[in-house]
């Protein structure tokens, strides 16, 4: 099972983008799912996550500017980004606990998406 992310490009400053992510094929449950980044030279950073109790928590230096959100029905979730800034240019990697099926025996897994590069500039 992969993650699959979706919805990465260039955007001028100021601007908005919308990310979203998937397993590429059914699974039984997903738990926590959510953003990372990385920027050139820095260290993969949390960007935002949606726990399986409901709970959002996000990264100090995008609060109020992204919002995550989730349908649990597509096991999708979703990240929109407004006020983009320079600062915000990274590759940006979905990550999830999911639970799945693989011969009829139940497989725990921590997954990472291939990264979708977000680019902010004039």
């Amino acid at each position: 099972v992969q993650l699959q992310a979706f919805g990465g490009g260039l955007v001028h400053p100021g601007g908005s983008l919308r990310l979203s992510c998937a397993p590429s094929r059914s699974v039984s449950r997903i738990d926590d799912m959510g953003w990372y980044r990385q920027a050139p030279g820095k260290q993969r950073e949390l960007v935002a996550v949606w726990t399986s109790g409901g709970a959002t928590n996000y990264g100090d230096s995008v609060k109020g500017r992204f919002t995550i959100s989730r349908d649990n029905a597509k096991n999708t979730v979703y990240l929109q980004m407004n006020s983009l800034k320079a600062e915000d240019t990274a590759v940006y990697y979905c990550t999830a606990n999911m639970i799945y099926y693989e011969n009829d025996v139940p497989v725990a897994l921590r997954a990472w998406g291939q990264g979708t590069q977000v680019t902010v500039s004039s």
